[in-house]
């Protein structure tokens, strides 16, 4: 284990469209003592094309699954790794601002935190901004967690030195809530309430099925997943459902109609988007040299 160094999980499957962008938000981190750790479930795309100019930069590292195992077996492979005393998820088509990193390795470092989270705003499939700004509980409890995975993946953050390695069960669906599962039985989660990532609205993604769907995908998780009994598994998976709509309304704010917080939530986006674009465009440059 390296002290400082992040480790950045990052698997892949057919997203050509968007690693690019995703790796370049990775790039443009303002703390550069980090390493991304790119496993492929074997795409049949042109993804290899496309990562091909960043891998001159040796902070990528760049696997490949010999057949397709899904996404837990594929965050499992990248989380075994990992070196680094910090463990953080990017989804390949998801986007860090460039303070992502610095701002939550002050957070934790200063307040002693193992285990935090960050606000996040919602872009659509052009990386156009939909004006939402996601949150949560200021502590995310071992009880908070299994009422909702508050937490997105692409936000939360966790001390390797604490947790140790984690592995999950191949789940095809929640695998990143199973991660969450596993880590909020050592530690509660903490808030930091700055909007320093963009989540990606895919119509065609995991993370968007019809409520039946979903429903068994959280029995999956609770059941096969965290071992519980059939009885409270379904339970379970339907108080998810419940505090999935409470969240939705408490913590996910249209920013024209939060006007309190419609200045900060502009500008602060507005300026890390500026700052990010000048930082993607260097890298480009560089990168086609």
């Amino acid at each position: 284990m390296t002290d400082g160094l992040v480790s950045i999980i990052m698997p892949s499957w057919n997203t050509a469209r968007f690693i690019g962008e995703s790796i370049q938000s990775v790039l443009a981190q303002t703390y550069t003592n980090w390493e991304l750790l790119i496993v492929d479930d074997c795409s049949t795309d042109n993804t290899d094309e496309i990562l091909q100019p960043f891998l001159s930069d040796d902070r990528i590292k760049y696997f490949k699954n010999q057949q397709n195992c899904g996404a837990a077996l594929t965050r499992n492979r990248a989380m075994r790794e990992a070196r680094g005393e910090w463990i953080a998820f990017l989804d390949s088509d998801d986007l860090w601002l460039p303070e992502k990193l610095e701002r939550m390795i002050e957070f934790m470092q200063s307040n002693s935190y193992s285990f935090a989270y960050h606000q996040y705003e919602k872009i659509d499939e052009e990386s156009k901004p939909l004006n939402i700004l996601v949150s949560g509980p200021k502590v995310v409890t071992k009880r908070k967690m299994y009422h909702y995975g508050y937490p997105g993946c692409l936000t939360f953050m966790y001390s390797a030195k604490t947790f140790g390695l984690i592995q999950i069960k191949d789940i095809k669906k929640n695998n990143d809530y199973a991660i969450l599962l596993k880590l909020c039985k050592k530690a509660s989660c903490y808030l930091l309430p700055e909007n320093l990532a963009e989540y990606r609205i895919r119509k065609k993604s995991i993370s968007h099925d019809k409520l039946s769907k979903k429903l068994k995908s959280h029995y999956d998780l609770f059941h096969y997943c965290d071992e519980k009994f059939a009885i409270a598994a379904f339970w379970l998976a339907c108080q998810n459902m419940f505090w999935g709509v409470l969240k939705k309304k408490k913590y996910e704010k249209t920013v024209e109609n939060n006007e309190k917080n419609k200045n900060d939530f502009c500008y602060r986006s507005f300026r890390q988007r500026k700052n990010f674009v000048k930082r993607s465009n260097r890298e480009n440059q560089n990168c086609n040299q």
